[in-house]
């Protein structure tokens, strides 16, 4: 009966958003982006030279994740979109599951579709299935890696295919280095070198471009004081009402980089640390668009599963009530919002450096006698809950 249930569940939900992305037209961008993408390697032209939709989108990864990308090139549109949508709902549910198995606290079937039935209404999982996006994949792939037990066969694999394919994956890599785990972040790096390598033999052209001048461009991901970003950048260009806040932004987001990823080397858990990183290279990142923040989903994952069911709720709130869609955003009017307005515009931010602020007070105040003092491991479960509270 309860699988009964969880099922119907999943089955509205998905009902629900196949029947908004109808009236919406099911635009899917970014795939189509990436099928000009596929295209474009299939048939020997410009990579970085072509833009597609009404928006004039260009190709901003890697040419190891066009050559990915070639079997889009041959499926209709529409069947495309329909593909895209169904797949990116199966690595929805691989995330939660993932997200459990990160938190230690596996799902068995029934909560499972229930939680994957919510969690397709959060709204960075929401647009990535609107946008046609592969954000899912990505963390997916670092999760695959991560989830498991340190020192598991082939870990970092994984984590140099996501770097390869969308290169911000590859704050992992210094997470692992950073946690003495030598042996992970080698593998990753390889992983990643083997893209660039397989990448530049299929394309060479195309990979000395990318290589040596497109990757520096951030402006082709588009502008980065827009309410999309949800990044430090992002804040500070609206707080400032200035398009390009220079040192403004870049030394803030150095005390966060450091800040954040000293916490996640310092970590007692690791998944307190994958999330520190995930969210730390969020905030640094130069443009965050609110879809790449589904790593929302396994922090729901983990603060239920240690029983913050508060900080749950709130985080659940921030990440489905979508505010920065309530401010004024058309044209230029992102960068004249009121003080007040400013909050609901970078709500993403905002919750992730109080997440870290007291992520940081937790660590301090955890107890650091040895296993020999107190009998039992630092920092244990029910010690890390009371200092949590």
């Amino acid at each position: 009966m309860r699988n009964r249930t969880a099922l119907l569940l999943l089955a509205l939900s998905l009902a629900s958003f196949v029947t908004l992305c109808a009236l919406r037209g099911a635009p899917m961008a970014d795939l189509l982006v990436y099928r000009a993408e596929g295209a474009a390697v299939a048939h020997g032209t410009d990579l970085y030279g072509f833009t597609v939709t009404e928006w004039r989108l260009p190709a901003t990864y890697p040419p190891f994740a066009a050559v990915l990308f070639v079997p889009l090139a041959w499926i209709p549109v529409t069947a495309l979109k329909a593909a895209f949508l169904a797949g990116n709902t199966l690595l929805l549910a691989t995330l939660v599951a993932l997200s459990a198995r990160l938190a230690s606290r596996p799902l068995p079937p029934a909560p499972l579709c229930t939680a994957t039935a919510l969690a397709l209404w959060l709204e960075p999982v929401f647009q990535t299935l609107l946008f046609g996006q592969i954000n899912l994949a990505v963390a997916c792939l670092v999760l695959a890696d991560l989830a498991r037990p340190p020192g598991a066969r082939a870990q970092g694999l994984c984590v140099g295919v996501a770097a390869g394919v969308k290169l911000t994956p590859a704050v992992f890599v210094v997470y692992l280095l950073l946690r003495g785990r030598v042996r992970e972040a080698a593998t990753a790096v390889a992983a990643f070198a083997g893209t660039v390598a397989l990448g530049a033999a299929l394309l060479p052209a195309a990979s000395a471009d990318f290589w040596t001048r497109r990757l520096y461009e951030t402006g082709r991901v588009g502008k980065a004081w827009i309410v999309d970003n949800q990044s430090l950048r992002g804040l500070l260009a609206r707080a400032l009402g200035d398009p390009g806040p220079g040192l403004a932004w870049a030394l803030p987001a150095a005390a966060v980089a450091v800040a954040g990823l000293a916490l996640a080397a310092r970590a007692r858990r690791d998944a307190h640390g994958v999330l520190l990183t995930a969210f730390t290279a969020l905030l640094v990142c130069p443009v965050s668009w609110t879809h790449h923040w589904v790593w929302c989903v396994p922090l729901l994952a983990v603060l239920l599963a240690e029983g913050h069911r508060r900080t749950a709720a709130l985080t659940a709130l921030v990440f489905t009530a979508r505010t920065m869609w309530l401010v004024p955003h058309e044209g230029a009017l992102d960068l004249e919002l009121t003080w007040w307005q400013q909050p609901l515009a970078a709500a993403y931010p905002l919750l992730a450096v109080g997440l870290i602020i007291s992520c940081d007070s937790m660590i301090n105040r955890c107890p650091t006698l040895s296993t020999e003092q107190t009998g039992k491991p630092p920092c244990s479960s029910r010690s890390f809950r009371s200092a949590r509270r």
